[in-house]
């Protein structure tokens, strides 16, 4: 609210705060000059976070490293999957996705998603066979059926791993997604739950899994001692595995460690913001909210929706521009120009697949950030700002 006492369109970019523990632990680590994780013989920021967010998963090991899509692209390597390999991932997901699989030297098979924004179990069944591996992207926090795509996957032998990046927090059948498949993987890009600018990481209950990811995450010579609980896996591939240095570095950890215990509180706000939103939405005419899916407890720090009755590109458009206008930033995925997360752009594919559902969703789905700490009257500005806007922009249509 400004000091004239209008309401002001928040500001829905700001990150989520360091905590005050994180940066007395930055102060000490910047002191010592000790930021490379191995430095230490025990007890370095990045192994008691390991340790930490194994426990907070209930994984029984878990490796910090550079980014997500570090974590998903050791994932494939830890697999030890041939060149070539067919992975199965979803048409909507952003595209570093498909671009670890890529550097993995496998190939991506885009599989249709539907309007809820999840996987169409049709077009999964019938792209499965021969497949190599399923990469699986809870795209914006969005569960697919994991209890259908668990089910094809285990009859046919094809490992699963989930890219949780948007889903810290979120639950299926009361177990916590990334702990589903062989391996899940996770973000602390400054977008996400927990904040640390960069930073990924991976858990697995595999112990030669853990230990081939965290070889090749560059624990080179004997600094794979400092990690619990697999030396007899890691004597195995001692100088087998080619190194990609994706290591996380101490001041990373030191961010992050501080705002774990603040998870399941940001959770609560994020759900509750989203549903607030999604009720005002829905309610307007214009707007469609896909419900989560029965087993799923969803951790939202956005929402999407799908634009009802827009029957033209420009219209779309317009109702994009409207709402900016109004201090509403709005992205309509196939609409903005060159998005990551609209699968045409991703011109580095081996050859772009013909994917009518997906590309249509696409075309009328919207994104809007809802960060964790937004109060309501911020919550119900922004879904003011988004019926107005589309009231305006079909008017104009009309």
């Amino acid at each position: 609210m400004a000091a004239d006492g209008a309401l002001r369109a928040p500001d829905v970019y700001d990150a989520e705060p360091i905590p005050e523990a994180a940066k007395a632990e930055i102060d000490r680590l910047l002191a010592s000059g000790d930021l490379f994780r191995y430095t230490a013989p025990e007890g370095a920021p990045v192994a008691l976070l390991e340790a930490e967010f194994a426990e907070l998963l209930g994984s029984r090991y878990a490796l910090a490293v550079s980014s997500c899509s570090a974590a998903l692209f050791l994932s494939l390597k830890a697999l030890d999957l041939p060149r070539g390999a067919r992975v199965l991932i979803p048409a909507f997901t952003f595209a570093a996705v498909p671009s670890a699989v890529v550097h993995a030297d496998c190939v991506p098979v885009l599989v249709e998603v539907g309007p809820n924004y999840r996987i169409d179990m049709a077009d999964f069944a019938a792209k499965l066979p021969g497949a190599g591996a399923v990469m699986i992207s809870h795209m914006r926090g969005h569960t697919s059926d994991m209890d259908a795509i668990m089910a094809l996957a285990d009859a046919a032998g094809i490992p699963v791993i989930e890219d949780a990046a948007h889903s810290l927090g979120t639950e299926w059948h009361g177990r916590k997604i990334g702990t589903i498949g062989k391996i899940g993987c996770f973000s602390f890009q400054s977008y996400k739950m927990i904040n640390a600018g960069e930073g990924g990481i991976l858990v697995t209950d595999d112990p030669e899994l853990a230990a081939r990811a965290v070889i090749m995450s560059g624990a080179y010579e004997h600094n794979w001692k400092k990690h619990a609980g697999l030396q007899n896996s890691y004597m195995l591939w001692q100088n087998r595995l080619p190194l990609y240095n994706m290591r996380m570095q101490n001041l990373s950890a030191a961010v992050i460690r501080p705002q774990l215990p603040h998870l399941a509180d940001r959770v609560a706000k994020g759900r509750a913001n989203h549903d607030l939103v999604a009720a005002l939405l829905n309610g307007s005419g214009y707007f469609d909210v896909p419900n989560a899916l029965p087993p799923e407890e969803r951790a939202p720090d956005s929402i999407q929706f799908n634009l009802k009755g827009f029957a033209t590109d420009e219209a779309a458009l317009a109702f994009q521009a409207a709402a900016k206008l109004r201090g509403v930033t709005v992205q309509v995925f196939g609409l903005s120009q060159d998005n990551a997360r609209a699968f045409w752009n991703w011109q580095f594919l081996p050859e772009m697949p013909d994917l009518p559902m997906t590309r249509a969703m696409l075309m009328r789905a919207c994104d809007v950030r809802l960060p964790t700490r937004l109060s309501v009257d911020d919550l119900h500005f922004i879904a003011a700002a988004l019926i107005d806007s589309a009231a305006e922009a079909l008017a104009k249509a009309a």
